[in-house]
């Protein structure tokens, strides 16, 4: 399963990259982030179809603001909804144009996890689709977030919920994801021919 989810992790990585305006930082980063602040994504909260955490120990506010729907993340907070997709808030200020938050896009597997890249206006998503113009269409009120797709603003994206949740069952970090469920199967490639289909397009 995990050589699934690097091929199409790598092969959507690799593919064209969406080119932003430089994003101005006005400080350095409060949350010094490295390969190891992450961590297998169903042993964080679980807040509707997505993950939170706090990596400065906030879970409490961070869960509070992902259940209202509404709201600023406090600072460390944490969002996936993917295993190789991360959203990290950084300290008030640090970078206006996103609301202080920083994309990742990590490589997984069994042992662990290494950041691939990470920034603000330059990552792009499995799907090739840049992560920051993505989240900027979400309304003021979301804090960037896309947590309820076209509700919270943002544009919808080809992937199911049996999908998302598939991605989030089998990321190789967590214990038992070796065992795949039928249904999880087909939602993988289900998910694996949307993805063959947006990379051909590029």
């Amino acid at each position: 399963m995990y050589s699934f989810i690097k091929k199409i992790s790598l092969a959507v990585a690799g593919a064209v990259l969406v080119l932003q305006s430089p994003i101005a930082l006005t400080a350095e980063p409060l949350i010094k982030v490295d390969d190891n602040s992450f961590k297998c994504i169903t042993s964080m909260t679980k807040v509707g179809h997505f993950y939170v955490d706090n990596l400065v120990g906030n879970v409490a506010g961070t869960v509070k603001v992902a259940k209202d729907g509404k709201g600023e993340y406090p600072t460390g907070s944490v969002l996936q909804l993917m295993p190789n997709e991360v959203m990290i808030k950084q300290q008030k200020g640090y970078s206006p144009a996103t609301k202080d938050w920083e994309f990742f896009w990590i490589d997984v597997d069994k042992n662990g996890q290494k950041i691939y890249t990470r920034g603000f206006a330059e990552v792009n998503n499995r799907f090739g689709l840049n992560c920051f113009a993505c989240h900027v269409q979400a309304k003021p009120e979301h804090d960037l977030t896309c947590g309820k797709g076209s509700e919270n603003g943002c544009a919808p994206i080809p992937v199911t919920q049996a999908m998302f949740g598939a991605l989030q069952r089998t990321d190789p970090r967590c214990p038992g994801s070796d065992q795949v469920s039928a249904e999880d199967k087909i939602a993988l490639k289900d998910l694996g021919e949307i993805v063959k289909a947006l990379t051909e397009k590029k």
